[in-house]
């Protein structure tokens, strides 16, 4: 007597039911083009639409999703230092409530994290699996969402991110083109160090990790190489067309309620081993992205 297998293939983005909190953001908002332009069955929420610190309203938003990839987060990094319990119930609260409910429903959760979980005082990449030791109430609030996910979705990937720039919201480059185009000179940070991403390419990684079933645990979702926020405005000011002089500083010069990593350079061995490309250089991925965010 012969008996017969059938093996089920692996999900496709086509045919996952994904939502997607914080749809409304730079990083949503590029995450759900990507899923529209594969076909993926999407649904976007932003902040108007659910409240991520009320858990019957999350567990009635994740019902019947596949994916749930929560982009929501306070990210008001100076902010936080003077409402910490706000950042608390969005950064923390809220991860909480969708690990638990996608843990409940079946669906598996992409918790987008950041490099402010460390205390940015390293010489080498972090790894993924470093001791967190945030040394601001953002960072605080972050590393709290992470172990509440660790805690109530066995199945998750948390996708750690940092130096954020893209074409759907204020960031970066954006600032220091309009400041070069309007200042006869320009002095900026030369002592933090780290590795600029586009959002577009955090959102194609996060579907490559859902796609390859990558095992559970935490990645970095961050652009190869490194650079200064010096290096990258001068960057930025040749894609802009503008000579702007620039003279490089230290970050003593622009003292900010919360501090600010030095050293948010990521490493990349979990994508390694899980067999799935990292971003690539951050050069040449901001001179792909420059004309859409500079525009």
């Amino acid at each position: 007597m012969v008996t017969e297998t059938t093996t089920v293939p692996p999900a496709t983005p086509a045919s996952r039911r994904w939502l997607v909190v914080g749809a409304a953001g730079m990083l949503g908002t590029d995450l759900l083009a990507r899923l529209r332009d594969g076909g993926a069955d999407v649904v976007g929420l932003g902040r108007a639409d659910l409240d991520v610190t009320d858990a019957d309203a999350v567990l009635a938003a994740v019902r019947g999703s596949d994916v749930v990839v929560n982009c929501a987060a306070w990210t008001a990094v100076d902010d936080a230092e003077a409402h910490e319990d706000d950042a608390f119930r969005v950064n923390a609260t809220g991860a909480a409530h969708l690990a638990r409910a996608a843990h409940q429903e079946g669906a598996r959760l992409v918790q987008v994290s950041t490099d402010y979980v460390f205390d940015g005082a390293a010489t080498a990449p972090y790894a993924e699996d470093a001791p967190l030791a945030p040394v601001s109430a953002y960072g605080r609030t972050k590393a709290a969402g992470e172990w509440a996910v660790r805690a109530e979705a066995p199945d998750h990937l948390t996708v750690r991110t940092a130096w954020l720039y893209g074409a759907h919201g204020g960031c970066f480059p954006r600032t220091m083109a309009r400041l070069g185009a309007e200042n006869d000179r320009l002095a900026v940070v030369d002592d933090q160090v780290g590795q600029p991403t586009w959002t577009r390419d955090l959102a194609d990684l996060i579907v490559r990790l859902v796609e390859a079933d990558a095992p559970a645990g935490t990645y970095h979702g961050t652009a190869s190489g490194r650079t200064s926020w010096f290096g990258f405005t001068r960057r930025i000011l040749a894609s802009a067309g503008l000579t702007t002089p620039l003279e490089p500083t230290t970050s003593d010069a622009f003292v900010r309620p919360a501090p600010r990593p030095g050293f948010s350079v990521l490493g990349h061995g979990a994508l390694a081993a899980a067999g799935v490309a990292p971003i690539g250089d951050w050069a040449e991925r901001w001179d792909a992205a420059a004309a859409e965010v500079l525009a």
